[in-house]
């Protein structure tokens, strides 16, 4: 049985399906992520499993607590960091701790020490007596973490938890998840549309759009099933001796360029090179997630999350036109 059990989970808006009849399980102590672009319907689906809004159909389990029959339970044994910062920039970073110690309940006895240990997990005691407003992005995304950890939750929900952070941050935020994850023994469920992040964070992804689960696996399986590719520059027509390689899955030729589908690029090189006497330049390019949202949508997820404007924001469109 999984931390986390979701059953034909659906949210509709009208007759426009946001999430739609979802499955899974999450096991605990994985590092789960909701990979898509924006407005899949990834917040949508968490915000379900974190009792904030209700599902239209279907329902979902938290550490064993029913998310329509027992949201209080659930509640107190999760914790969250949304999208948007949600920590009072007024207050000190400490105060925001004590605060929210005080609301879930934190024994009084181990505030302090309490407060002090997540302080440290996230590397903010040095300014936990400034006031947030003068925290950078980073930061304070690392306050927030750390206050989603303060009441001790089994379950951590992390919505974009790298949003509109420069790339350096990003990855000091990826090093401290993964530290909690370690140091708290928590179940984290994340959502991205940062390729990289997903690939870099998680056990396990399921690729969702358009309120539906194309995919689940571990990254690297995902990707194993795309295949590797070598890239020849400069070469003028293909050997017939390329029938004779069994590992090569197909290949592309435009002008000059021969793009070669293979399985273990890095151990076929040889063999590839021998069978083009004549290229100018070789590249290996090994496959991303997005190479895998790609396959499985039809589009890239930065088209997803540009051209296409947003599954729930056009939801949103229609509703309000009705």
């Amino acid at each position: 049985m999984g931390i986390i059990e979701v059953k034909e989970i659906t949210k509709v808006y009208e007759k426009i399906t946001a999430v739609d009849h979802l499955n899974f399980e999450i096991e605990e102590g994985e590092v789960f992520g909701l990979l898509g672009p924006n407005g899949a319907g990834k917040t949508t689906l968490l915000h379900m499993l974190a009792t904030l809004i209700k599902p239209t159909y279907g329902t979902a389990t938290v550490n064993g607590y029913d998310i329509i029959r027992e949201p209080g339970k659930v509640r107190r044994s999760i914790g969250i960091v949304f999208q948007e910062p949600s920590s009072d920039d007024i207050l000190t970073g400490y105060e925001n701790l004590m605060l929210h110690a005080m609301m879930y309940g934190v024994p009084r006895a181990e505030w302090k020490s309490r407060i002090r240990e997540v302080l440290r997990l996230v590397e903010l005691e040095s300014r936990a007596h400034d006031r947030v407003r003068n925290y950078s992005g980073g930061m304070r995304r690392r306050l927030e973490l750390a206050r989603g950890l303060l009441h001790k939750p089994n379950v951590l929900f992390l919505d974009e938890p790298t949003l509109g952070l420069d790339p350096q941050s990003r990855e000091h935020v990826w090093e401290y998840i993964r530290e909690l994850v370690e140091v708290e023994n928590v179940t984290v469920v994340i959502t991205s549309h940062y390729m990289e992040e997903a690939d870099h964070l998680c056990d396990r992804v399921a690729i969702i759009d358009y309120g539906k689960i194309k995919v689940m696996d571990k990254p690297s399986a995902l990707k194993s099933e795309i295949g590797e590719k070598i890239i020849l520059m400069g070469v003028k027509e293909v050997p017939n001796t390329t029938d004779s390689l069994p590992f090569l899955t197909g290949y592309t030729k435009e002008n000059d360029r021969i793009e070669l589908c293979v399985d273990d690029a890095s151990m076929r090189l040889k063999r590839i090179l021998e069978t083009f006497p004549t290229f100018e330049k070789v590249e290996i390019v090994h496959p991303t997630l997005n190479d895998v949202f790609l396959k499985y949508t039809g589009r890239s997820i930065r088209e997803g999350g540009t051209a296409e404007g947003g599954y729930m924001q056009r939801i949103m469109r229609q509703v309000k036109k009705r």
